[in-house]
């Protein structure tokens, strides 16, 4: 049966060169990430393998070079060293932020929709009141209460991610807990627990996963944006969307020079151009292996 489900698989991505397009995207940034050390080996006095080393304290950037291959950024950044570091970044956002508010929303969906009753109307009103919120504004009100950091800024996006994965998951369960095969593990003495764990999430989270896989691409464009307000990772901390905001004071150039810095804003940009895009073409493809009409 596996053999067949991976085969059928296998044959929808065939039908999708966009699909495989966005896994090939993905893994030559998995590659990157994987072999930094080797690509951009840290300095021996470095602290931390994510702290961009720094050639001195000239404000302004400088162009691609044999020494600097993309260049540096204001107050002499090593461009590439970050863009090196910054994937593996890219990937911690990534992760973690999905992870935690598919966390949030499996546990809190499915107690919703299992039980129903005031707990249902008590969760359900909590999560309106969170999705009331407009979610980059609500993330950023976290940020400041808390402080700027990378830490501080994957929580808050969590915290504003995870009413949709709630909402979508009761809805499901809702729908599958009245099955014949949840009635019969009942009748047959099974605890609320296993039912959940044993029959009904796995019935019920392939949307989710769906929703999760495209999802991702606008959680790293999200923490991006906060970390180009100031409110991420510090000057200095291999993260893309520091390398943007270190660069929006050069983004026309210098006087007399219109965009002779392009490579402080094309390079970080196009990284997360194509990271986003990789994510949103290969969560198609993840739908359309899960969609049984596909196969």
């Amino acid at each position: 049966m596996e053999n067949k489900s991976r085969t059928a698989a296998w044959k929808v991505l065939r039908r999708k060169p966009l699909s495989l397009l966005g896994f090939g995207i993905i893994g030559f940034f998995l590659l990157i990430a994987a072999a930094a050390p080797i690509l951009a080996p840290v300095p021996a006095n470095s602290r931390s393998a994510y702290l961009i080393p720094e050639y001195g304290y000239n404000p302004e950037p400088k162009l691609p070079s044999v020494k600097h291959w993309f260049g540096t950024t204001e107050n002499q950044y090593d461009l590439y060293y970050g863009m090196i570091w910054g994937t593996r970044t890219a990937f911690k956002v990534a992760v973690l932020v999905v992870g935690t508010a598919l966390l949030i929303g499996i546990f809190l969906g499915s107690i919703s929709g299992f039980y129903g009753g005031w707990i249902d109307e008590a969760l359900m009103r909590f999560t309106d009141i969170v999705l009331a919120f407009p979610g980059l504004v609500l993330a950023v009100v976290i940020v400041s209460v808390l402080g700027p950091s990378l830490d501080h800024v994957m929580l808050s996006v969590a915290v504003v991610w995870w009413p949709s994965y709630t909402r979508l998951l009761r809805g499901d369960v809702m729908a599958i807990k009245e099955r014949e095969f949840v009635l019969a593990a009942r009748a047959l003495g099974a605890s609320d627990a296993r039912i959940l764990i044993k029959h009904i999430i796995p019935n019920s989270i392939y949307p989710l996963l769906v929703v999760a896989s495209l999802d991702v691409g606008s959680v790293v464009i999200t923490a991006a944006a906060l970390s180009f307000l100031g409110l991420g990772a510090p000057a200095g901390y291999a993260d893309w969307g520091q390398l943007i905001s270190m660069s929006k004071d050069w983004i026309l150039g210098s006087p007399g020079n219109a965009f002779a810095y392009w490579n402080t804003v094309l390079i970080p940009g196009a990284a997360i151009f194509l990271f986003v895009l990789g994510w949103n073409l290969l969560g198609d493809g993840v739908r359309d292996m899960l969609d049984p009409k596909q196969r």
